[in-house]
């Protein structure tokens, strides 16, 4: 019960979080206030790479390995491995909730955490004197916005690039194949057990299926989750439904197939009837962007494209 309280608490937060737009990464130091990385942020200006990193969420920890840069913080995760490079590494925790006696103990130069927690660990990080900087995470683009500042800021800025072309090859090769997107209207589901809410495209997943060329029954610029009423959604006509956990997948698809079988109102929709209900892999369409977005894109051609 306690867990799923946690993950209740997560998705409430990531409903009130504020997107970042002009300046994806943010960083924070203790004498100063926010600015775009980029400009001064106090001692550390990227000439030279802090020596105590922490890192408290697998997304950012990948971010890390390709950058080639150590960290002396890691977070527990119950679903994705940790890199090779740093096991061994100490602990700081679960991502949302990350240990602040360790933390502290650490002494990071940085500490390094996805936009999408913010509101939650901003105020813990400020009562530890830490400096620390948030990374937007929530869309592919906004990883590899994430990824060119976080390379000035630690002196990557050669790793940075390279990821970014191989970024922008990979698009380009996919756009040409699909120039013209798939005309496809989705609607988009995000669940944890007992609840979901409709993914925007400014969602992880929903930004997956805007690369891949679908049309978002529920764009909206303002923020990557929404409640709404299924009332509301069969008024959208998806072609297709797609479903994704947050956390703990196989309840949370379960529920969703229960919630399809036992809801009438699901019925009426024309994607039900067609039998256009797909659940994604919750590893390729978590919260969080990561480096496995081509199979994602991949697994969304073989629904857009059929």
């Amino acid at each position: 019960m306690r867990q799923k309280t946690v993950w209740a608490k997560a998705l409430v937060s990531l409903l009130m979080v504020v997107v970042m737009t002009a300046g994806v990464f943010c960083a924070y130091s203790r004498s100063h206030p926010p600015v775009a990385l980029g400009q001064e942020t106090g001692s550390a200006t990227g000439k030279e790479t802090p020596e105590r990193i922490v890192v408290t969420s697998m997304a950012t920890a990948y971010i890390m390995e390709k950058l080639d840069l150590q960290v002396v913080g890691v977070p527990d995760s119950q679903v994705d491995p940790l890199p090779d490079r740093y096991r061994g590494v100490t602990s700081v925790g679960a991502p949302m909730q990350p240990d602040q006696e360790v933390l502290s103990a650490l002494q990071p130069d940085w500490v390094i955490s996805p936009a999408s927690l913010i509101g939650d660990l901003k105020p813990i990080y400020e009562k530890l004197n830490l400096t620390y900087g948030f990374i937007n995470l929530n869309t592919v683009p906004g990883m590899y916005q994430s990824i060119s500042d976080l390379g000035r800021l630690f002196n990557r800025q050669q790793e940075a690039a390279a990821l970014v072309a191989d970024y922008d090859r990979f698009m380009a090769d996919y756009r040409q194949r699909h120039p013209a997107g798939s005309g496809k209207k989705v609607l988009i589901l995000m669940g944890l057990p007992g609840s979901y809410v409709v993914a925007t495209d400014q969602s992880y997943v929903g930004s997956l299926v805007k690369l891949a060329g679908g049309e978002n029954v529920y764009p909206d610029a303002s923020q990557p989750f929404l409640n709404v009423n299924v009332e509301d959604m069969l008024k959208k006509d998806p072609d297709l439904i797609f479903c994704t956990a947050h956390a703990l997948p196989d309840e949370v698809m379960a529920m969703f197939h229960e919630e399809f079988q036992t809801n009438p109102n699901w019925k009426h929709f024309r994607a039900v009837k067609e039998g256009r209900v797909y659940d994604l892999n919750h590893n390729r369409f978590g919260m969080s962007a990561k480096f496995n977005y081509p199979e994602a894109l991949s697994d969304l051609e073989g629904y857009l494209y059929a």
